[in-house]
């Protein structure tokens, strides 16, 4: 990841005075605007569902060409434990009938692959989302892990937006920025609305560049995404967007070009306002599908794994058009 100049100021300036939805839904919520996605939002959704075409989102865990991670975390390792060589041992169990049978382990960062964020993953100033003391996350998160975002799950009406084929590209650059601006110009050339309390599934295919060139990739780390503005933030507050999912490891350009800062979304919006992030999804079939069809505005449906006290859970999205 590239270095943050020395000016770089810090969030709590940077961010003072922005949106906040803290106490909007009790002093006890956990899940942030996903409370936005409600009864209504739901069954609008599946009045979307025409063909019965369905998509799954999560990328290969262990894929043999390698799996994209942010830097510092290692891709997960699966470890076989019984298989039919086990029982070439005289000491092998016996089961009653002849049961043989595989058995296999992983051990992996919680977001080391398609998942979704608990809203304590990120913070400043000593406090998480809704104001939650940051002590709170000591020895695992006792508040807004990602848990109470399993429990609830994810369904509503989300709208694919392909920014990089937008831009006529095979993979937006690293660095690369875009804003909500660009996001409801995308959605206009698409055919389609962005809808007040929409998920956003926002295409940039960067990781491309991970499977071409390998470790390289992590040189100068730098992804392409969003970039914070105080109007972008105000955007997302008035459209009451629940939920963003993008194709990068982190759902935002790395370093903010504008003032150094590395990762100013996750605090604006997550911390701040309980919108919930979705990262490393693989939109590349359901992208092409919408490119085919012209239907960018499906059914989502996503639950993470219930993991108690977890800043983070894997998930396999689902997408019914």
């Amino acid at each position: 990841m590239t270095d943050a100049p020395p000016t770089a100021p810090a969030l709590d300036d940077l961010l003072a005075g922005a949106p906040s939805n803290w106490g909007k839904w009790g002093p006890d919520d956990e899940v942030g605007s996903l409370n936005y996605l409600g009864p209504e939002q739901v069954l609008a959704a599946v009045r979307l569902v025409s063909s019965g075409k369905v998509f799954t989102l999560q990328r290969l865990i262990g894929d043999p060409k390698g799996d994209p991670v942010w830097p510092g975390r290692a891709p997960a390792e699966r470890t076989q434990i019984l298989d039919e060589s086990t029982w070439d041992s005289p000491d092998a169990p016996q089961y009653p009938g002849g049961l043989h049978y595989a058995d296999d382990k992983i051990n992996a960062f919680l977001q080391g692959s398609t998942q979704y964020d608990g809203l304590g993953h990120v913070w400043y100033g000593g406090q998480l989302w809704n104001g939650y003391d940051a002590r709170t996350t000591v020895g695992g998160m006792d508040k807004a892990s990602v848990e109470p975002i399993a429990r609830r799950g994810v369904v509503g009406r989300a709208v694919l937006l392909d920014v990089a084929r937008f831009r006529g590209k095979d993979t937006l650059d690293k660095g690369e920025t875009f804003t909500h601006e660009d996001l409801l110009a995308c959605a206009e050339a698409q055919g389609v609305q962005i809808q007040q309390r929409d998920i956003l599934v926002v295409r940039t295919n960067f990781l491309q560049l991970f499977f071409e060139q390998g470790e390289a990739f992590y040189e100068g780390f730098n992804e392409p995404g969003l970039v914070y503005s105080p109007e972008l933030v105000q955007w997302f507050q008035d459209m009451e967007i629940p939920n963003l999912v993008t194709d990068t490891i982190a759902n935002e350009v790395t370093a903010d070009p504008n003032n150094g800062v590395a990762l100013v979304l996750h605090n604006a919006l997550m911390r701040n306002l309980g919108v919930t992030f979705t990262e490393i999804t693989d939109l590349e079939e359901l992208a092409a599908d919408c490119a085919e069809d012209g239907q960018y505005a499906f059914l989502y449906v996503a639950a993470p794994l219930k993991v108690a006290q977890g800043s983070g859970s894997p998930v396999n999205p689902v997408v019914i058009k």
